[in-house]
């Protein structure tokens, strides 16, 4: 699965891309990279209610992948791996505390398939030096532990100390916009080095004073060198609906991709629990109506108008039907668990994520429903960015 590209060679055919940014001459230095993305300050809902066990703690049950385990006699990984299409995968921004090698090793031990890798100061740090040949070695890596990767951009302050996720696509100083698209680039090269499923994006808070029309041609004209970028190297882009975000729901990623004259390198990435939040339709339902741009799937727990990212089993998500309506779509790319703000337990919520899903999944069924068909926008108000 795993493409060859080299680093230079992306570097290469990046070069038309990038002489079409105009004001990012600034930003290709290293003091210019970084990387940010799911969430922004003051939009993820109440945080910190949920100890470190949870309801997912008490699960049971295993990999049985065939991978060496460092803990042989732990019940967790004991039962066989049900039959399912399906590829799950544990997010880094929720291990934040191990190595980046030691996060690989992990996961790779406890059986997932794979990881999305968050470009940050601690895990492939976008800004420092010599990026070309840690992403060589993180290849390497993940190939030697046969894991397959998603490259995310959701650090929060890789780009900027003192802003949460800032600089946006949105942010009324274009060169700040600029920081941010040179750090996309940046992260197609990494994915096209690491054959990686896609790259994910999103596109931040509307600022004060700024008008939605300005705003979304704002996010346009940013994300157009971005995705003639991804395209070139073969690697999707997928913006994510965010909650709070200018870019909120599935309708408002269809605006976007309508304004953009719906180009075949844009993709989505699909919350799970961003769908039990905000959308009118049941996250299951939100699968198949995303089904035919479908890129990336993030997946944890939540609730209905709280955007609080829970471990599995302590929310209200109904995980076998959602595993069986994406079954269904035949998507082929990662499932990654996104527990950013759990990573003082990652270790514990990697181990017991996995099993959940697992037996989730085995018990999944495709509901039958009334659900919009493949792309009907209809169920939200085009345009929303309603948190």
């Amino acid at each position: 699965m795993r493409r060859a590209t080299g680093w230079g060679s992306v570097l290469g055919r990046r070069t038309g891309a990038v002489g079409r940014l105009g004001g990012l001459s600034g930003a290709t230095g290293s003091a210019g990279w970084g990387g940010e993305a799911s969430g922004a300050a003051g939009v993820e809902g109440r945080v910190g209610a949920t100890g470190m066990e949870g309801r997912v703690g008490g699960a049971t049950g295993a990999t049985g992948d065939g991978r060496t385990s460092s803990n042989p006699q732990s019940d967790l990984r004991t039962r066989p791996r049900p039959n399912t299409p399906l590829h799950f995968g544990y997010g880094t921004n929720g291990l934040t505390d191990l190595r980046l090698d030691d996060a690989f090793a992990l996961l790779a031990d406890l059986g997932y398939d794979g990881v999305g890798l968050t470009l940050d100061h601690m895990h492939l740090d976008p800004q420092a030096p010599d990026l070309g040949s840690r992403t060589r070695h993180v290849a390497e890596r993940l190939g030697t532990l046969g894991l397959d990767v998603t490259v995310e951009t959701g650090a929060r302050y890789v780009l900027d100390p003192r802003r949460k996720h800032g600089p946006t696509l949105l942010d009324p100083d274009p060169d700040d916009r600029s920081r941010r698209v040179g750090l996309l680039i940046r992260a197609v090269q990494v994915a096209a080095d690491l054959g990686a499923h896609a790259v994910h994006c999103f596109s931040g808070i509307t600022p004060d004073g700024t008008d939605l029309d300005t705003a979304w041609k704002r996010l346009a004209d940013s994300l157009t060198p971005v995705i003639e970028a991804a395209a070139t190297a073969g690697v999707p882009l997928a913006i994510e609906p965010e909650p709070g975000h200018l870019l909120a729901t599935l309708a408002d990623f269809h605006h976007l991709r309508r304004t953009l004259g719906d180009p075949e390198g844009l993709g989505l990435t699909l919350d799970i629990g961003h769908c039990q939040c905000l959308e009118p339709l049941s996250p299951a339902d939100c699968l198949r109506a995303a089904a035919p741009w479908l890129r990336h799937v993030q997946i944890e727990d939540m609730c209905r108008g709280i955007h609080e990212h829970l471990p599995l089993g302590d929310g209200e998500i109904d995980f076998p039907s959602v595993l069986g309506a994406l079954a269904a779509t035949g998507y082929q790319g990662l499932t990654v668990v996104e527990l950013p703000r759990h990573s003082h337990a990652g270790p514990h919520f990697a181990e017991h994520s996995l099993p959940f899903l697992r037996d989730a999944a085995a018990t999944a069924v495709t509901p039958l429903d009334s659900a919009p068909l493949h792309g009907d926008p209809s169920a939200t108000p085009e345009g929303s960015s309603t948190s």
